[in-house]
């Protein structure tokens, strides 16, 4: 497989075939993310004929695949012939292919029309993971993430109209000791005006080829501790007052208390769930410090 760099996939398409169709990411600016710092270029787009072989190779693998996964992180962004072409020809290859599923940032979402969309749902594009970090302007606006909250609220809408399911993931921490409440309580928020179908909160690890790092050294930034990054949690799903069904987790290795719940008839249970945790400050059940990974 030509793959470039480090391959980057959510944890749910770890069993995926993996076919990387674009290096890098074209906004790559995100002061928290260190994955495509390091590349030059810093973004391309492979051509066709070395995608095919990709496909052609993996397509050979003797397990098969059930689903597949465009990478890295900026495939929607292409024409939409483009993409409809890479997955007609996956799914021409792998016939027992049943979801396809691509990264879509709010720029990328808004520039494709809702028969662009719908004609991607039709041709087989299942599901697009959408990180919005975070619900607060300033915090957004500090991170460098490109988008705000309306635009992020006019691309979920856009997602959702067109049958395709929408996944979006936040970042615990990323407001920082001073925004952490905020940023929380935006977020929440956020999501909740959105009601995605899959929602998943990270927690932000300090990389140092990152700006953010530099941040972190100097003082300028301050990561709340475990226990206020639970605070965090608790205060999100609190604001999270969904409008339709949401699978909400955190069970990435990167938190420290893993939680898998049905929003919103879980939500009650889970904040009391959080809530013992932070007052009775009990580590016993919390990911431990060294097992913690992206």
């Amino acid at each position: 497989m030509d793959y470039v760099g480090h391959v980057i996939r959510p944890p749910s398409e770890g069993y995926s075939m993996i076919i990387q169709v674009t290096v890098g990411c074209s906004h790559n600016m995100c002061t928290f993310c260190g994955a495509y710092k390091d590349l030059k270029p810093k973004f391309w787009v492979k051509d066709w004929e070395t995608v095919k072989r990709d496909i052609d190779e993996a397509s050979g693998y003797r397990y098969g695949f059930k689903r597949a996964f465009l990478a890295d992180g900026d495939v929607l962004i292409l024409p939409t012939e483009d993409i409809l072409r890479i997955m007609n020809y996956i799914k021409q290859k792998n016939p027992n292919i049943e979801s396809i599923n691509v990264y879509g940032n709010a720029k990328a979402i808004l520039r494709k029309s809702p028969e662009d969309l719908k004609a991607l749902h039709e041709a087989g594009l299942n599901v697009i993971y959408q990180g919005i970090e975070s619900g607060n302007k300033d915090v957004l606006r500090k991170i460098r993430k490109g988008a705000f909250p309306e635009k992020m609220k006019e691309a979920a809408a856009k997602v959702i109209d067109s049958g395709i399911k929408l996944s979006q993931t936040v970042l615990l921490g990323i407001g920082g000791k001073e925004m952490s409440f905020e940023h929380a309580r935006d977020t929440g928020r956020l999501l909740g005006e959105m009601s995605p179908d899959f929602a998943s909160a990270l927690t932000v690890m300090i990389l140092p080829n990152t700006p953010l790092f530099q941040e972190y050294r100097e003082g300028k930034f301050v990561l709340p501790d475990k226990f206020e990054l639970l605070e965090e949690l608790k205060i999100i799903i609190k604001n999270m007052n969904v409008r339709r069904k949401c699978y909400f987790t955190s069970n990435h290795a990167s938190n420290y208390l893993p939680i898998k719940a049905n929003l919103p008839e879980d939500q009650a249970a889970v904040l009391k769930m959080i809530d013992k945790v932070v007052t009775t400050k009990n580590e016993s059940i919390l990911r431990r410090e060294e097992t913690r990974a992206l």
